[in-house]
């Protein structure tokens, strides 16, 4: 980072500092490093941010965060009106424009602000740069992760290794001891839907996948994840075709799904919130992605080895793109699958003679 890539700069004491990102859980993961690395840089930053309930509930308690300003969706129109409302009173000396959607760009428009700090027009996508006053500059494509550190070049904020510091919190490992004393052998959660079908494997593999878990590998399978009517649906699916034992913790909420995949021995995800939050904790993942890019949404920098990518054809050099491909994940095979699993007891089981690694 050099000077040339400063936009702008913090004020020299107490800098506020208003972040826009709305999105669901795995973009909040994301957005975490960024926050880790402006608190290390400006301990004194007090940092606001906007997003909805369910993200909230993941990083409410995180020590980067100091305010959360909840954007509610599902009220419709009150949603803009209570957010116009929280931010009127909150000024900010610098507001981090994530969110690329129109509807990001109301909210940001509604923060008081010298800076505004946004995406270049190219990625601003829905019109987005005209709700911000600077811009970062425009850059080829890059894994998301990548792409919001690129707004602490920006502030001439230095960051190295992302840091997330997701948890456990110390006041949430007496419920993760107690939760994990209930196994006799090493659980495996299985992340069992997401919030688009297109993203989601076929219960009736999970259900094989289950089954070699148990017998071939010594493992607990555990579904984890929420309680929609997918959730649910793919959940008896899997327990109905299963011949093994298969237990759910669907419902936990995401600070106590937190403590279950810190204490997992391996996690199998499609792209979801978990996923991220399963590498931010360092945990093994088996990675199946066909519908997303993985080079943009994948793990970021960790377990490419146990990644199934379904996304490109064979030999296909694909760039990083927002590009979607439906019916990809039905190409992911259980033997894909249990092959990743074989890698990960070769190379990340506390059993493998060269350890775990990152």
């Amino acid at each position: 980072m050099s000077d040339t890539d400063i936009i702008a700069r913090l004020p020299e004491r107490s800098p506020r500092v208003g972040i826009v990102m709305m999105s669901a859980v795995g973009d909040a993961v994301h957005v975490l490093p960024v926050l880790t690395a402006l608190k290390a840089h400006r301990p004194d930053a007090h940092v606001t941010w906007v997003l909805q309930p369910g993200a909230a509930s993941l990083v409410r308690g995180h020590r980067c965060v100091d305010e959360i300003v909840e954007f509610d969706r599902s009220r419709g129109w009150r949603a803009y009106v209570a957010a116009r409302r929280a931010l009127a009173t909150r000024p900010f000396d610098v507001v981090l424009a994530l969110q690329v959607y129109f509807k990001a760009g109301l909210v940001t428009s509604f923060t008081h602000s010298p800076v505004k700090l946004g995406f270049d027009r190219a990625r601003a996508r829905d019109a987005n740069w005209l709700f911000t006053t600077h811009r970062i500059p425009a850059r080829e494509g890059q894994h998301v992760q990548d792409q919001y550190l690129e707004f602490l070049d920006a502030l001439g904020v230095p960051h190295g290794t992302p840091v997330w510091e997701l948890g456990p919190w110390p006041d949430e490992r007496t419920w993760q001891t107690e939760f994990l004393s209930g196994f006799d052998r090493p659980i495996a959660p299985i992340v069992v839907a997401t919030s688009k079908p297109e993203k989601d494997w076929l219960p009736e593999r999970w259900a094989e996948v289950c089954d070699a878990l148990w017998s071939d590998f010594g493992l607990q399978p555990v579904l984890v994840g929420g309680r929609s009517p997918r959730e649910l649906a793919a959940e008896a699916k899997i327990t109905e075709l299963a011949r093994t034992p298969v237990r759910s913790a669907l419902g936990s909420g995401l600070r106590k799904l937190v403590g279950i995949l810190d204490g997992a021995a391996l996690v199998l995800s499609p792209d979801t919130g978990p996923l991220h939050m399963t590498v931010a904790l360092n945990r093994p993942v088996v990675s199946l992605m066909g519908y997303t890019n993985p080079k943009r949404v994948g793990p970021y920098r960790r377990f490419h080895d146990l990644l199934i990518d379904a996304y490109g054809d064979p030999g296909e050099a694909y760039p990083i793109s927002m590009e979607n491909r439906p019916g990809r994940m039905s190409r992911i095979t259980v033997r894909d699958v249990l092959d990743r699993v074989e890698r990960w007891r070769a190379l990340y089981s506390p059993s493998a003679s060269s350890g775990p690694k990152a």
